[in-house]
Protein backbone atom coordinates (compact mmCIF):
# COMPACT_ATOMS: atom_id res chain seq x y z
CA UNK A 1 0.00 0.00 0.00
CA UNK A 2 1.13 3.44 0.84
CA UNK A 3 4.23 4.62 2.47
CA UNK A 4 4.61 8.29 3.21
CA UNK A 5 8.73 9.91 3.00
CA UNK A 6 8.62 12.08 5.50
CA UNK A 7 11.64 14.02 4.05
CA UNK A 8 9.84 14.98 1.34
CA UNK A 9 8.77 18.33 0.77
CA UNK A 10 5.08 19.29 -0.10
CA UNK A 11 3.29 22.30 -1.39
CA UNK A 12 1.37 24.36 1.43
CA UNK A 13 -0.71 27.20 0.39
CA UNK A 14 2.15 28.39 -2.00
CA UNK A 15 4.80 27.93 -0.15
CA UNK A 16 6.95 24.59 -0.85
CA UNK A 17 7.69 23.04 3.20
CA UNK A 18 9.09 20.30 4.70
CA UNK A 19 6.34 17.25 5.34
CA UNK A 20 6.97 17.15 8.84
CA UNK A 21 6.01 21.05 8.75
CA UNK A 22 2.99 20.79 6.98
CA UNK A 23 0.52 21.27 10.34
CA UNK A 24 -3.09 22.85 10.92
CA UNK A 25 -4.50 23.44 14.17
CA UNK A 26 -7.01 20.81 15.80
CA UNK A 27 -9.91 23.48 15.98
CA UNK A 28 -9.48 24.51 12.46
CA UNK A 29 -13.20 24.18 10.47
CA UNK A 30 -12.32 20.82 8.38
CA UNK A 31 -11.00 18.72 11.09
CA UNK A 32 -14.95 19.42 12.94
CA UNK A 33 -16.76 19.46 9.86
CA UNK A 34 -14.51 17.53 6.70
CA UNK A 35 -15.04 20.46 5.22
CA UNK A 36 -12.21 19.26 2.31
CA UNK A 37 -12.21 18.95 -1.29
CA UNK A 38 -9.58 16.30 -2.86
CA UNK A 39 -7.72 14.29 -5.85
CA UNK A 40 -5.35 11.54 -6.27
CA UNK A 41 -3.64 11.62 -8.91
CA UNK A 42 -0.94 9.29 -10.50
CA UNK A 43 2.13 9.81 -11.95
CA UNK A 44 4.08 6.83 -13.73
CA UNK A 45 7.81 6.59 -15.00
CA UNK A 46 7.71 6.08 -18.64
CA UNK A 47 10.37 5.70 -21.18
CA UNK A 48 10.14 9.17 -22.02
CA UNK A 49 9.93 10.18 -18.39
CA UNK A 50 8.49 10.97 -15.22
CA UNK A 51 4.37 11.77 -16.75
CA UNK A 52 1.05 12.81 -14.82
CA UNK A 53 -2.26 11.09 -15.72
CA UNK A 54 -4.90 12.97 -16.67
CA UNK A 55 -3.73 16.16 -14.52
CA UNK A 56 -5.88 18.67 -16.07
CA UNK A 57 -8.99 16.43 -15.87
CA UNK A 58 -8.13 15.90 -11.80
CA UNK A 59 -7.67 19.62 -11.45
CA UNK A 60 -11.01 20.81 -13.03
CA UNK A 61 -12.73 18.11 -10.81
CA UNK A 62 -10.95 19.45 -7.85
CA UNK A 63 -12.07 23.05 -8.57
CA UNK A 64 -15.41 21.78 -9.51
CA UNK A 65 -16.10 19.98 -6.17
CA UNK A 66 -14.77 23.40 -4.46
CA UNK A 67 -17.73 25.26 -6.61
CA UNK A 68 -20.09 22.92 -5.43
CA UNK A 69 -19.55 23.64 -1.77
CA UNK A 70 -19.08 27.27 -2.27
CA UNK A 71 -15.11 27.32 -1.38
CA UNK A 72 -13.52 29.82 -3.12
CA UNK A 73 -10.07 28.32 -4.30
CA UNK A 74 -7.42 31.27 -3.65
CA UNK A 75 -4.97 30.39 -6.20
CA UNK A 76 -5.57 29.64 -10.03
CA UNK A 77 -6.05 26.48 -12.06
CA UNK A 78 -2.49 26.37 -13.44
CA UNK A 79 -1.12 27.33 -9.75
CA UNK A 80 -2.24 24.22 -8.11
CA UNK A 81 -1.38 22.29 -11.60
CA UNK A 82 2.35 23.36 -11.46
CA UNK A 83 2.47 22.62 -7.97
CA UNK A 84 1.26 19.29 -8.76
CA UNK A 85 4.26 18.71 -11.44
CA UNK A 86 6.70 20.48 -9.19
CA UNK A 87 6.05 18.42 -5.72
CA UNK A 88 6.66 15.54 -8.30
CA UNK A 89 9.96 16.97 -9.60
CA UNK A 90 11.76 19.05 -6.52
CA UNK A 91 11.33 15.47 -4.61
CA UNK A 92 13.37 13.77 -7.52
CA UNK A 93 10.14 10.86 -7.97
CA UNK A 94 9.87 8.63 -11.01
CA UNK A 95 6.49 7.47 -9.90
CA UNK A 96 4.34 8.72 -7.40
CA UNK A 97 1.29 9.48 -6.45
CA UNK A 98 -0.08 13.01 -5.85
CA UNK A 99 -2.97 14.52 -3.66
CA UNK A 100 -3.95 18.10 -3.77
CA UNK A 101 -6.29 18.89 -1.05
CA UNK A 102 -8.45 21.67 -0.54
CA UNK A 103 -10.02 22.47 3.14
CA UNK A 104 -11.27 25.22 5.39
CA UNK A 105 -8.86 26.06 7.94
CA UNK A 106 -8.62 27.70 11.31
CA UNK A 107 -10.63 30.91 12.23
CA UNK A 108 -13.96 29.98 13.62
CA UNK A 109 -15.99 26.93 14.13
CA UNK A 110 -19.96 26.34 13.57
CA UNK A 111 -21.53 25.08 10.56
CA UNK A 112 -21.32 28.24 8.40
CA UNK A 113 -17.47 28.47 7.90
CA UNK A 114 -17.19 32.26 8.14
CA UNK A 115 -14.04 33.50 8.03
CA UNK A 116 -12.25 30.36 7.97
CA UNK A 117 -9.35 30.17 5.09
CA UNK A 118 -9.42 28.00 2.49
CA UNK A 119 -5.85 26.39 2.74
CA UNK A 120 -4.49 24.20 -0.36
CA UNK A 121 -1.85 21.50 0.15
CA UNK A 122 -0.18 19.24 -2.55
CA UNK A 123 1.66 16.25 -1.07
CA UNK A 124 3.00 13.26 -2.77
CA UNK A 125 4.41 9.65 -1.93
CA UNK A 126 4.77 6.53 -3.35
CA UNK A 127 1.97 4.16 -3.66
CA UNK A 128 1.93 0.43 -5.03
CA UNK A 129 -1.21 -1.20 -6.61
CA UNK A 130 -4.20 0.04 -4.33
CA UNK A 131 -6.10 -3.39 -4.09
CA UNK A 132 -2.93 -5.62 -3.73
CA UNK A 133 -0.07 -6.57 -6.67
CA UNK A 134 -1.72 -9.62 -7.73
CA UNK A 135 -5.31 -7.84 -7.83
CA UNK A 136 -4.40 -7.00 -11.62
CA UNK A 137 -4.25 -10.45 -13.00
CA UNK A 138 -5.80 -13.07 -10.50
CA UNK A 139 -8.66 -9.96 -9.16
CA UNK A 140 -10.61 -9.18 -5.68
CA UNK A 141 -12.90 -11.08 -3.84
CA UNK A 142 -15.67 -8.03 -2.60
CA UNK A 143 -19.37 -7.86 -1.17
CA UNK A 144 -22.33 -6.01 -1.79
CA UNK A 145 -22.30 -3.63 1.62
CA UNK A 146 -25.48 -3.29 3.59
CA UNK A 147 -24.56 0.68 3.57
CA UNK A 148 -26.34 2.52 0.50
CA UNK A 149 -24.38 4.94 -0.94
CA UNK A 150 -25.45 8.84 -0.69
CA UNK A 151 -28.75 9.98 -1.44
CA UNK A 152 -29.73 12.12 -3.99
CA UNK A 153 -30.31 15.75 -2.95
CA UNK A 154 -28.60 14.82 0.65
CA UNK A 155 -24.90 15.17 -0.03
CA UNK A 156 -23.59 15.65 -4.00
CA UNK A 157 -22.02 11.96 -5.18
CA UNK A 158 -20.37 14.28 -8.21
CA UNK A 159 -18.01 16.63 -5.54
CA UNK A 160 -15.06 14.28 -4.65
CA UNK A 161 -15.53 15.53 -0.70
CA UNK A 162 -13.72 14.31 2.42
CA UNK A 163 -17.40 14.48 3.97
CA UNK A 164 -18.74 11.59 1.50
CA UNK A 165 -15.37 9.09 2.69
CA UNK A 166 -17.55 8.91 5.83
CA UNK A 167 -19.77 6.38 3.83
CA UNK A 168 -16.72 5.08 1.93
CA UNK A 169 -15.20 3.94 5.20
CA UNK A 170 -18.21 2.34 6.28
CA UNK A 171 -18.22 0.14 2.95
CA UNK A 172 -14.71 -0.64 3.17
CA UNK A 173 -14.17 -1.21 6.94
CA UNK A 174 -16.91 -3.87 6.80
CA UNK A 175 -15.89 -5.54 3.54
CA UNK A 176 -12.37 -5.96 5.72
CA UNK A 177 -13.65 -7.16 8.25
CA UNK A 178 -15.81 -10.15 6.70
CA UNK A 179 -13.01 -11.24 4.69
CA UNK A 180 -13.04 -9.51 1.58
CA UNK A 181 -10.74 -6.73 -0.05
CA UNK A 182 -13.61 -4.14 -1.36
CA UNK A 183 -16.96 -3.67 -0.94
CA UNK A 184 -19.54 -2.61 -3.57
CA UNK A 185 -21.98 -0.04 -2.66
CA UNK A 186 -26.04 0.15 -3.85
CA UNK A 187 -28.05 3.41 -4.82
CA UNK A 188 -30.84 4.42 -2.78
CA UNK A 189 -33.08 2.42 -5.48
CA UNK A 190 -30.60 -0.98 -4.90
CA UNK A 191 -29.16 -0.30 -8.05
CA UNK A 192 -24.92 -1.13 -8.14
CA UNK A 193 -23.63 2.40 -7.46
CA UNK A 194 -19.99 1.92 -7.34
CA UNK A 195 -17.20 0.60 -4.76
CA UNK A 196 -15.97 2.15 -1.62
CA UNK A 197 -13.34 4.57 -3.39
CA UNK A 198 -13.92 2.71 -7.30
CA UNK A 199 -16.04 3.19 -10.29
CA UNK A 200 -17.46 -0.09 -11.29
CA UNK A 201 -18.48 -2.12 -14.74
CA UNK A 202 -20.29 -5.32 -15.64
CA UNK A 203 -19.56 -7.60 -18.96
CA UNK A 204 -22.83 -9.17 -19.56
CA UNK A 205 -23.85 -10.62 -23.00
CA UNK A 206 -20.68 -8.68 -25.16
CA UNK A 207 -22.05 -5.45 -23.88
CA UNK A 208 -20.13 -3.09 -21.04
CA UNK A 209 -22.86 -1.06 -18.69
CA UNK A 210 -21.81 1.19 -16.09
CA UNK A 211 -23.94 2.99 -13.51
CA UNK A 212 -25.04 6.42 -14.52
CA UNK A 213 -23.66 9.32 -12.77
CA UNK A 214 -27.50 9.56 -10.70
CA UNK A 215 -26.50 6.50 -9.11
CA UNK A 216 -24.58 8.23 -6.66
CA UNK A 217 -21.57 8.03 -9.09
CA UNK A 218 -18.32 10.04 -8.56
CA UNK A 219 -17.64 11.30 -12.17
CA UNK A 220 -14.54 8.71 -12.14
CA UNK A 221 -11.29 10.18 -14.69
CA UNK A 222 -10.17 6.66 -15.59
CA UNK A 223 -14.18 5.83 -15.54
CA UNK A 224 -14.11 8.62 -17.90
CA UNK A 225 -10.97 6.86 -20.03
CA UNK A 226 -13.16 3.64 -20.38
CA UNK A 227 -15.00 5.31 -22.93
CA UNK A 228 -12.49 6.05 -25.03
CA UNK A 229 -10.59 3.02 -24.96
CA UNK A 230 -13.91 0.80 -25.12
CA UNK A 231 -14.35 2.94 -28.62
CA UNK A 232 -10.70 2.17 -29.79
CA UNK A 233 -11.48 -1.35 -29.10
CA UNK A 234 -14.55 -1.83 -30.68
CA UNK A 235 -16.44 -2.32 -27.57
CA UNK A 236 -19.93 -1.62 -26.53
CA UNK A 237 -20.56 0.57 -23.28
CA UNK A 238 -22.57 2.23 -22.28
CA UNK A 239 -24.79 3.77 -18.63
CA UNK A 240 -27.22 1.83 -17.24
CA UNK A 241 -28.83 0.97 -13.92
CA UNK A 242 -27.59 -2.12 -12.83
CA UNK A 243 -29.57 -4.50 -10.31
CA UNK A 244 -27.41 -6.46 -8.21
CA UNK A 245 -28.49 -9.61 -9.20
CA UNK A 246 -26.74 -9.37 -12.39
CA UNK A 247 -23.76 -8.98 -10.82
CA UNK A 248 -23.40 -12.15 -9.89
CA UNK A 249 -24.16 -13.96 -13.18
CA UNK A 250 -22.23 -11.19 -15.60
CA UNK A 251 -19.41 -12.17 -17.18
CA UNK A 252 -16.45 -9.93 -16.03
CA UNK A 253 -16.92 -7.11 -13.08
CA UNK A 254 -14.35 -4.87 -13.01
CA UNK A 255 -13.04 -1.61 -10.80
CA UNK A 256 -11.30 1.56 -12.16
CA UNK A 257 -9.92 4.55 -10.46
CA UNK A 258 -6.70 6.12 -10.21
CA UNK A 259 -5.67 4.48 -7.22
CA UNK A 260 -7.56 0.87 -8.80
CA UNK A 261 -6.44 1.76 -12.31
CA UNK A 262 -8.50 -1.04 -13.65
CA UNK A 263 -8.71 -3.77 -11.55
CA UNK A 264 -11.02 -7.31 -12.18
CA UNK A 265 -13.56 -8.69 -9.48
CA UNK A 266 -13.27 -12.81 -9.27
CA UNK A 267 -16.28 -13.27 -6.68
CA UNK A 268 -18.89 -10.89 -5.19
CA UNK A 269 -20.73 -12.51 -2.05
CA UNK A 270 -19.03 -15.68 -2.27
CA UNK A 271 -20.28 -16.13 -5.79
CA UNK A 272 -17.36 -16.77 -8.52
CA UNK A 273 -17.76 -14.01 -11.43
CA UNK A 274 -17.17 -15.74 -14.99
CA UNK A 275 -13.85 -17.77 -14.60
CA UNK A 276 -12.89 -16.23 -11.24
CA UNK A 277 -9.95 -14.25 -12.61
CA UNK A 278 -9.21 -11.49 -15.30
CA UNK A 279 -11.52 -12.18 -18.22
CA UNK A 280 -10.76 -11.19 -21.82
CA UNK A 281 -12.61 -7.73 -22.08
CA UNK A 282 -11.09 -6.54 -18.73
CA UNK A 283 -8.03 -7.68 -19.79
CA UNK A 284 -8.45 -5.91 -23.13
CA UNK A 285 -8.80 -2.49 -21.86
CA UNK A 286 -6.12 -2.81 -19.33
CA UNK A 287 -3.55 -3.35 -21.39
CA UNK A 288 -4.91 -0.64 -23.71
CA UNK A 289 -4.73 1.55 -20.15
CA UNK A 290 -1.80 0.36 -19.11
CA UNK A 291 0.40 0.77 -22.66
CA UNK A 292 -1.06 4.68 -22.38
CA UNK A 293 -0.14 5.73 -19.14
CA UNK A 294 3.00 4.20 -19.30
CA UNK A 295 4.07 5.55 -22.78
CA UNK A 296 4.10 2.81 -24.65
CA UNK A 297 1.46 4.21 -27.08
CA UNK A 298 1.93 7.47 -28.44
CA UNK A 299 -0.01 9.97 -25.93
CA UNK A 300 -2.54 11.10 -28.97
CA UNK A 301 -5.46 12.09 -26.59
CA UNK A 302 -3.05 14.63 -24.20
CA UNK A 303 -3.32 12.68 -21.03
CA UNK A 304 0.11 12.88 -20.41
CA UNK A 305 2.14 15.80 -18.45
CA UNK A 306 5.42 15.32 -18.00
CA UNK A 307 7.23 16.08 -15.18
CA UNK A 308 10.61 15.43 -16.54
CA UNK A 309 11.62 13.90 -19.97
CA UNK A 310 14.33 11.79 -20.48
Amino acid sequence: MSGFDESAKLWFSGRYIDWKDANIHVMSHVVHYGSAVFEGIRCYNTPKGSAIYRLQEHIQRLFNSAKIYRMKIPFSFDEVFDACVQVVKINGWEDAYIRPIAFRGYDSLGVAPGKCPIEVVVGAWHWGKYLGDEALAQGVDVRVASWNRLAANTMPALAKCSANYMNSQLIKQEAMADGYVEGIGLDTNGHVSEGSGENIFVVTNGELLTPPLSASVLPGITRATMFTLAEELGLKLREANIPRELLYIADEVFFTGSAAEVTPIRSIDRITIGEGHRGPVTEKLQTRFFEYVNGELPDTHGWLTYVTKK
